[in-house]
């Protein structure tokens, strides 16, 4: 008696294509049934694809705000949060970065040069401080960095161009780029902005230089870390970044973001919202350090991870230019036998294909698998 009443289950289904799906249904007591896994149109694996995403900040209660408002209050009386340890009080002085109580930024607006997932179509809004707790040789943005250009504005302000980002330039999120220095006056300005309308996630766009204290106070509020791991080893970074302890300390920093925010995570219109993206800037001669960090991240931080193997590396700031003159130098070139020494000769050329490639090819080799590659299609580069 079964099969009759299976066969014209089946033959009352419509004719033409039939799902495969409800043939089984069909088949099927309904005390069998289960509920089907509903089809996602977009290729992410679930773990990584939000349905919809609030940003941190607007879950925090008011008793987590306050505490985070006394606690950069305190920080900024006794500048401790970045590694320099200055300790200074930045309402009369100022430490290593230059930088008092107020964030001197350079440039705020809509920034069409950051990964995919990040600018999407209307862009990032991007904060660019002036200043940097490193002083990088070779620094890409070494007029902002390494220069006191700028509107000096007070939390209050700068929270205020957060919401004209949002509610003007029409930005798919606020990017913070080199705060490191400033996390005292980025924390209130967050705030500042959450109570007057803010909604948009926050990128913590950094070096890596950050210490603990700064992260503790940046958790909750930040929603993608986007850190810049540059060099390995100490001798390196106490050479071309001038700070002994750079890479220890980064290594420390990105553990640190990735148990906050976990792995780089988007909504379907594939722009990012939560999560840790990595980036390397391959340097000339140095790809074997750009390997040890490709394995660092796989082994400590997450396979998952998701990494952006740069390539515009070009001489600039210090790079290149003259070496300062001494008495033998002079001699030598008053006769003509030999040619003027350029500072940090080293690096001095463009990178080459081959070192991109063995920095990739070492990510991969560790198990590292989620890159910021170019599209092969005209949506993102998810």
């Amino acid at each position: 008696m079964f099969r009759p009443r299976a066969i014209n289950r089946l033959s009352s289904l419509p004719r033409g294509r039939r799902d495969l799906r409800l043939a089984i249904s069909a088949l099927t007591p309904p005390s069998c049934r289960v509920n089907p896994i509903p089809c996602r149109r977009l290729h992410l694996a679930p773990p990584f694809l939000l349905e919809d995403y609030t940003p941190r900040y607007m879950t925090l209660s008011s008793v987590e705000a306050a505490k985070k408002r006394s606690a950069a209050y305190a920080h900024l009386r006794n500048c401790n949060l970045c590694p320099r340890l200055c300790g200074v009080n930045r309402y009369e002085t100022t430490g290593m970065c230059l930088i008092g109580d107020k964030a001197k930024v350079n440039v705020i607006a809509p920034h069409f040069g950051e990964e995919p997932c990040i600018q999407g179509h209307h862009g990032s809004g991007s904060v660019f401080f002036s200043m940097c707790n490193l002083r990088c040789v070779f620094c890409q943005n070494h007029d902002i960095s390494h220069q006191r250009n700028g509107m000096d504005l007070t939390p209050e302000e700068l929270g205020d161009w957060f919401i004209k980002l949002q509610n003007v330039g029409n930005v798919h999120n606020i990017n913070l780029i080199t705060p490191e220095h400033v996390v005292p006056q980025v924390t209130l300005a967050i705030l500042h902005a959450r109570d007057n309308g803010l909604t948009l996630p926050i990128v913590y766009n950094t070096s890596a230089y950050d210490s603990l204290a700064s992260l503790d106070l940046m958790d909750g509020l930040v929603d993608i870390y986007l850190p810049d791991f540059k060099v390995w080893e100490p001798a390196t970074s106490r050479r071309l970044l001038k700070a002994d302890d750079y890479a220890a300390t980064a290594r420390e920093s990105i553990k640190h973001m990735h148990a906050q925010v976990g792995d780089l995570c988007f909504t379907g219109d594939g722009i990012a919202k939560k999560g840790l993206l990595v980036r390397h800037l391959v340097m000339p001669g140095y790809e074997a350090e750009g390997a040890r960090i490709m394995k660092f991240l796989a082994e400590e931080v997450s396979k998952d991870c998701f990494v952006n193997i740069m390539e515009q590396y070009h001489p600039d700031a210090h790079v290149g230019k003259p070496k300062r003159r001494t008495k033998q130098s002079d001699a030598e070139l008053s006769t003509g036998e030999g040619e003027q020494e350029k500072r940090y000769d080293e690096i001095n050329r463009s990178v080459s294909q081959q070192e991109i490639s063995a920095v990739r090819r070492a990510a991969e080799e560790a198990g590292l698998w989620r890159f910021c590659d170019p599209p092969k299609h005209d949506g993102f580069s998810l």
